[in-house]
């Protein structure tokens, strides 16, 4: 009964709607006991030869009533009860999305998106139950269970009574051996239900990969081990709580014998009629679905008790951030770039070290080197996506770290190496970050990020699905998407990360000039692997094992002939550009 406990917030939260559906319950469960007493009287009055149409028309009277009015009463307690537990579901729901919106780099490098996912399906799926059917299992089995020993006892024989609740103690018994066992081995099935989905989101990804290198039978075989783990996982949580209805079967047939044997000898010795044991056996049928709603109740709320600690333990994750110091102030301005060291979390090894440097507002700054060798960590300490480093960042004379992160985040325009594009048509793809964005603006962006073109002559135009993730469109397409994007809010910084590498050199140079001509009085830090990409910047710094081994513009480094920038300069110009 813990999960009750843990969800207490959320039962305050819509006690209304429970109390209403609770109420229904109950006045069901008051209602189930007139038809059994009612077939009673009919036995009874067919006994004694004194039943007459008049009667008869009666009792189906009732019965007809009591029909509707469960009719009735059942509509209402679905209506509130489970809609109350959709309304859990939802809370449940936008608490996750939003803590994973909220949470840094660090978070998603230590859950896998399928581990994630499983949270929010599964998981959520499962407690949603214990507030749904969870409610309707209790309350209706003991209100049931409860109405239906009384009106035993009082309509017909406290001792026959006596030996229908002698299960009631087995059962309990049985639910509390079981249930540490059952709550963990649910747990162990979550888990690895949670793996599966891992596995079956990292072979959708890479399907193309796999098929190209033939790996389609390895893939399958790999698939297959996880599914036996998560079949071995689930068939020992679910042998465990069968083992509930089997035992209660099995004390419920022993009962009715035990019923039958002792009322037929009181109906012989007219210590009861004939009637009031037709009536006491159809309370003894109303008993049965208390007795087994006990395995019922405990197989949710254990599935659902170990599904809400997997929640709770991910929701009480914090994101590594600083605390904001600034609110609703306007990031802009120079940023000064001072970094003692920085390793990632959990690494001892420093993947940057005395990286120093200072952007002017408007200027453009060019990073180079070595794959490897540091430039995206630049980039993404300027993200805030790691914000404990030895050192400071500044931008406008503030440390980024005091911003608040909304405000800091909307100040920045970001495309990675690898563009994601939203399985939507390009219009929506483009005006992302501000839907409110008139076709005028958009088309703009699209012609700064030179894809205008390309989106014209397509046949549905800016209407065109790109499918999930921009399957239809080539490389250099996407990227081009992901810079208009970018460019759409027009931001105080904006970063390119190795974005025009899938791009042709002229496609190229028309991006950067029209960059050069409309962001003068905005700031931009372009990494390339092609050297063509930063020579018009106003600085360009050469990362080379996590530290700045050159620095200065473009004739400055090409001058420096033993250096690094020349000499890959050199080998670069001896190969063909990369085309779209």
């Amino acid at each position: 009964m813990g999960i009750f406990k843990k969800l207490g917030w959320f039962f305050k939260a819509e006690w209304k709607i429970y109390l209403a559906g609770v109420t229904a319950l109950l006045v069901v469960a008051l209602n189930n006991l007139i038809p059994p007493r009612l077939i009673g009287g009919v036995v009874d009055a067919i006994d004694k030869h004194t039943l007459s149409l008049q009667m008869l028309w009666s009792y189906l009277g009732l019965f007809l009533f009591a029909a509707i009015f469960q009719y009735i009463l059942r509509f209402y307690w679905r209506k509130f009860v489970f809609g109350g537990s959709v309304i859990l579901e939802k809370n449940l729901r936008r608490k996750l999305f939003q803590h994973f919106l909220k949470m840094d780099q660090t978070f998603f490098q230590k859950h896998r998106i399928g581990d994630l996912m499983a949270h929010a399906t599964n998981d959520i799926d499962a407690v949603r139950d214990v507030a749904g059917p969870g409610i309707l299992t209790l309350a209706d089995s003991l209100f049931t269970g409860l109405s239906t020993i009384i009106a035993m006892c009082f309509f017909v024989d406290w001792r026959l009574t006596l030996l229908a609740v002698l299960p009631l103690p087995l059962l309990a018994l049985m639910s509390t051996v079981l249930g540490n066992k059952i709550h963990q081995a649910f747990d162990k099935a979550q888990a690895a239900f949670s793996e599966l989905n891992n596995k079956t989101q990292e072979s959708m990804l890479g399907v193309k990969v796999i098929k190209t290198l033939g790996q389609e039978k390895e893939d399958a075989a790999d698939f297959e081990k996880y599914i036996d783990r998560t079949i071995q996982a689930d068939r020992k949580a679910y042998f465990l709580d069968a083992l509930f209805d089997p035992f209660t079967s099995l004390i419920l047939g022993l009962s009715y014998v035990a019923i039958i044997i002792l009322g037929g000898y009181y109906v012989v010795n007219d210590v009861i009629s004939i009637g009031q044991l037709v009536t006491f056996i159809s309370y003894m049928a109303a008993l049965v679905w208390p007795m087994f709603a006990i395995g019922r109740l405990f197989n949710i709320l254990e599935r659902g008790n170990a599904s809400y600690d997997r929640i709770s333990k991910l929701l009480g994750e914090q994101a590594s951030w600083a605390p904001a110091k600034l609110t609703k102030t306007k990031v802009k301005g120079d940023i000064n770039f001072d970094i003692d060291s920085f390793a990632f979390p959990g690494e001892a090894d420093n993947k940057l070290y005395n990286v120093h440097f200072e952007l002017k507002a408007g200027q453009t700054l060019g990073l180079v080197g070595e794959t490897g060798s540091g430039k995206s960590t630049i980039l993404r300490l300027l993200l805030r996506e790691f914000d404990h480093y030895q050192g400071q960042i500044t931008m406008g004379g503030h440390d980024i770290r005091d911003y608040q992160l909304d405000d800091y985040s909307a100040a920045i325009g970001y495309v990675p190496q690898t563009n994601f594009l939203f399985s939507t048509d390009l219009r929506k793809n483009i005006s992302f970050a501000d839907v409110t964005a008139d076709d005028e603006r958009i088309k703009e962006v699209a012609y700064l990020a030179d894809v205008h073109r390309d989106i014209v002559a397509m046949d549905e135009g800016y209407a065109t699905q790109v499918g999930e993730m921009g399957v239809s469109l080539s490389g250099g397409q996407k990227q081009r998407i992901a810079i208009a994007r970018a460019l759409l809010p027009d931001p105080e910084l904006l970063i390119l990360d190795d974005s025009l590498s899938a791009v042709d050199a002229k496609t190229e140079n028309n991006i950067l000039e029209r960059l050069h001509q409309t962001r003068a009085q905005k700031t931009t830090i372009i990494s390339g692997s092609r050297l063509s990409s930063v020579s018009q910047a106003d600085e360009i710094l050469v990362i080379l094992d996590g530290t700045i081994a050159q620095r200065g513009t473009h004739e400055e480094l090409l001058a420096q002939k033993d250096g690094w920038y020349a000499q890959t300069y050199q080998l670069q110009e001896k190969k063909p550009k990369g085309d779209d």
